[in-house]
């Protein structure tokens, strides 16, 4: 069964969405992760754990080509850094779901790999569901924060907290399980947050024990000096492939949760 959006011919789209097939849709961004990984790193990652996931599961999802260029513009004084501005990129993904809508998919799931498109991602979803007036299920998630994904790197990971975030053990682990050849672990550095506990983050544990989970994104270039944001020295390709079967379990999970979520008709009391 096809399960790759692009290579379908328009009736199997059709028929995929009369069958109620969820539509995944990958959308990451270009950016520095350091001296050592590819600035494609939310592109890869994001795209190859979704890749997984719906091939697993091709009569319950398709693949819809990812959309690449995010919301980064605090990452510009990074050489390879491309951004789309905030309005444009949430009107962007917006058309793409809505179009997904049009043809008939009643459940949409964005799979988020870059950490500031998440806020973006979370309104292009809820306003695809307004536009369609809660006839739909639009729903958008980052694979770290997938309930495998988080299980996982708390029982392998062997840096501390902040240690798997922009560029460190997870993402680096991930890159070196999927793109090896690519990565110049040689130029792995350990760069952690200079920022006080509210407002460091760690993609796997969420927001610090010690903190108030306060969102504060400033350049950033004036917190890291080599774009590394946690211990990429501590990355193996051994931990990548698990780490990748977890968020691609988690991913697995959550598409069957959303396809058997009912739409519920709205009780409007004017």
């Amino acid at each position: 069964m096809k399960y790759q959006f692009a290579e379908m011919i328009w009736h199997e789209i059709r028929d995929a969405a009369k069958a109620g097939r969820v539509a995944v849709l990958p959308v990451a961004t270009y950016e520095d992760h350091g001296p050592h990984l590819p600035v494609d790193t939310d592109v890869v990652l994001c795209t190859g754990i979704c890749e997984r996931a719906v091939a697993g599961m091709p009569e319950d999802a398709v693949l819809v080509p990812p959309v690449a260029h995010g919301y980064s513009p605090h990452h510009m004084d990074f050489h390879g850094t491309l951004t789309i501005t905030w309005d444009t990129f949430i009107r962007y993904v917006k058309d793409v779901c809505c179009s997904l809508a049009h043809h008939g998919f009643e459940r949409i799931l964005i799979v988020n790999g870059h950490g500031s498109n998440a806020s973006p991602l979370d309104l292009a979803a809820r306003l695809t569901v307004l536009e369609y007036e809660g006839k739909i299920h639009c729903a958008s998630v980052s694979h770290w924060d997938l309930r495998r994904a988080k299980d996982k790197g708390a029982e392998l990971r062997d840096s501390d907290y902040g240690g798997t975030s922009h560029g460190g053990e997870y993402e680096t682990s991930l890159y070196l399980a999927l793109k090896p050849e690519l990565v110049e672990m040689d130029k792995a550095v350990d760069e952690r947050s200079p920022m006080s506990p509210s407002f460091r983050t760690d993609l796997l544990a969420g927001t610090h024990p010690q903190g108030s989970g306060a969102r504060l994104v400033p350049y950033w270039s004036s917190q890291t000096a080599s774009g590394v944001m946690g211990d990429a020295t501590a990355a193996t390709p051994q931990k990548g492939e698990a780490w990748l079967e977890a968020a691609v379990g988690g991913l697995m999970d959550l598409v069957r949760e959303l396809r058997d979520q009912p739409i519920l008709p709205r009780r409007d009391q004017h």
